[in-house]
């Protein structure tokens, strides 16, 4: 099986840090050129340096619809096309009960989680992969999948990527359109999960630890190469077992 995306082209939104940054250099070490987005342009100055490759970085906020289109063309003009894109960018800026969540919040967690992926998506479709089919790629969530604690509205939104990764696999067609849902990965996003549940649940694995942002990027670099053609349209769990552990969160 060969797992290489020589000669690709990717963008990744959210690519400064954590699983985005994970991915980035995963991609770039299998022989793809890489543009990253994040809103700070120091962080992705530092995370350019890291990827190495042919890396390029753009600064902006990935629920901008503005910013998406001149991004795209901006990936383009730069590196010719683009062959692979992920959906990595999200915010949760309430942990709580659903019901007390403040209009505000509500409404930038679903422009960062669901509105900027389909914008991103009908960017990435019209100024390119209509003509030249690709590989669009969305990173969700396992609370996507089911009920749990405070984070029923970010879990709102990453159902609901998961249902747009199946709705678009089945309108754009040689596009494949494939999502990742992690579990509990130790990022500087999910620090405060970490802190109160990982000790916990990591015992309660059958792998006995906690994700990893090279976990997920393992994964997702499969999905993107040509080994994995034939998949469209399917959402992977990768949770270390979360789902058939006797009492996981």
């Amino acid at each position: 099986m060969d797992i290489s995306l020589n000669g690709k082209v990717a963008l990744i939104t959210g690519g400064s840090r954590g699983i985005g940054l994970a991915i980035a250099k995963s991609f770039a070490e299998s022989g793809a050129k890489v543009m990253i987005t994040s809103r700070k342009e120091d962080a992705l100055a530092k995370a350019k340096a890291e990827i190495g490759g042919e890396t390029e970085f753009i600064a902006g906020n990935a629920g901008d619809t503005v910013f998406a289109k001149d991004c795209v063309q901006s990936t383009i003009e730069r590196f010719g096309k683009i062959d692979i894109f992920v959906n990595n960018a999200a915010t949760n800026p309430y942990a709580g009960p659903t019901l007390d969540v403040s209009e505000g919040q509500f409404d930038k967690t679903f422009q960062v989680n669901l509105r900027g992926p389909l914008f991103w998506c009908s960017q990435v479709w019209s100024q390119w992969m209509r003509e030249n089919p690709g590989v669009m790629i969305n990173i969700a969530s396992v609370g996507g999948l089911r009920a749990e604690g405070s984070l029923g509205v970010y879990n709102l939104t990453k159902a609901a990527l998961i249902h747009l990764t199946r709705q678009l696999a089945g309108e754009l067609g040689l596009t494949r359109v494939v999502g990742i849902a992690p579990g509990l990965v130790k990022t500087d996003f999910a620090q405060m999960l970490v802190d109160n549940y990982g000790d916990s649940l990591a015992k309660r694995l059958p792998r006995k630890r906690l994700g990893e942002p090279q976990d997920i990027a393992n994964l997702a670099t499969f999905l993107a190469s040509d080994a994995a053609s034939w998949i469209t349209g399917e959402t992977y769990v990768i949770d270390g077992g979360a789902g058939v552990a006797s009492g996981a969160m």
